[in-house]
């Protein structure tokens, strides 16, 4: 499924004052997504929901978890089957009860092209879990790491409402742009006032059924993002505006029209950003449990040359390539 081969409190609260600065450009091909500074965020504050060792070990490495979120993001110019990993058309299928939670049961019920057509993210997320479960037995630094940060892009598109419908822009109902609206127009105007505390991870007894609630919570707020979206358009003349962004001048959503909106949505967004919170570090923790909560103490500050010279070819080719599969997908 997956195509890639390859301090506390004070830490915590200067983490959440940094925040985001993206443009909302109704442009079909550079809308914004789950922002690679939202996705940044929910990896580094999941970080401070973990206790003791498995702390100690994500806190030393803090910035390459960090940094690394977006690194599933960059492999979709690249890489052709990375980006159903990002989402799924839950409203494709009759009802989300009427897929199979097994991606084996899924296969045989569906067709793999089928599901890679309209998205395996909750798949996904859980093979990615499998890896990362089998990185801590084997005490691989590096796989620990790129695991780490790559579960907690793909749980952060998870908990995005657009992520899992056709409708992904509003392309269906006339509310092209909506995608950029909810999840970074509202963040970059509001985002400073939300509550990221959401206290320590959890040991999840049944992955399966944790990553599939958080489609259905997400799914179940698609209507709203769309309904509201509406609403407001009707009550708001001057529902856009234009503003510099560095040496760009670009057209985004005014902030009387974000305002109205991100009211009427009763702190979704929030919502769902501490929902992806909790989720990253309560996956981070459960893979390391059923992994036997190995030691990982003599982990500590080991190179990892090769998968950054890596990254540092999949950075060019980002810079160079078109992306590959739906366009903004988070």
């Amino acid at each position: 499924m997956g195509n890639w081969s390859n301090y506390k409190i004070i830490l915590y609260f200067a983490s959440i004052v940094t925040y985001i600065l993206l443009s909302a450009s109704t442009n079909k091909n550079t809308l914004p997504k789950w922002g690679f500074q939202a996705h940044k965020k929910i990896n580094r504050l999941a970080i401070f929901t973990l206790k003791g060792e498995l702390f100690r070990f994500y806190k030393e490495n803090i910035e390459f978890i960090t940094e690394h979120a977006v690194d599933p993001d960059k492999r979709r110019y690249i890489i052709e089957n990375e980006a159903p990993c990002h989402f799924i058309d839950i409203d494709y299928f009759n009802h989300i009860d009427s897929i199979p939670k097994q991606w084996d049961k899924a296969i045989l019920k569906y067709g793999k092209d089928t599901l890679e057509k309209h998205g395996i993210v909750p798949w996904h997320i859980l093979h990615t879990k499998y890896k990362l479960q089998k990185a801590f037995e084997e005490k691989d630094f590096e796989a620990i790491l790129r695991y780490s940060s790559d579960i907690g892009h793909y749980i952060g598109d998870a908990h995005v409402p657009l992520h899992t419908t056709k409708n992904y822009n509003g392309q269906l109902t006339n509310q092209h742009g909506i995608h950029g609206l909810w999840e970074s127009r509202l963040i970059e105007l509001f985002g400073d006032k939300y509550n990221y505390f959401t206290g320590n991870s959890i040991y999840i007894e049944n992955p399966t059924t944790f990553i599939w609630k958080a489609i259905n919570s997400s799914f179940n707020a698609v209507d709203t993002v769309l309904n509201k979206e509406k609403e407001i358009s009707e009550k708001i003349k001057n529902k856009y505006t234009y503003e510099q962004k560095g040496n760009l001048t670009v057209k985004t959503y005014s902030k009387e029209f974000s305002e109205e909106y991100h009211k009427s949505l009763n702190r979704m967004v929030e919502r769902r950003l501490r929902a992806s919170i909790i989720a990253v570090g309560s996956i981070w923790y459960t893979a390391w449990v059923d992994a036997g909560q190995p030691s990982l103490s003599n982990l500590k500050n080991k190179e990892i040359n090769e998968y950054l010279k890596q990254i540092s070819l999949l950075e060019k080719e980002h810079k160079n390539k078109t992306q590959l599969g739906r366009i903004c997908e988070h």
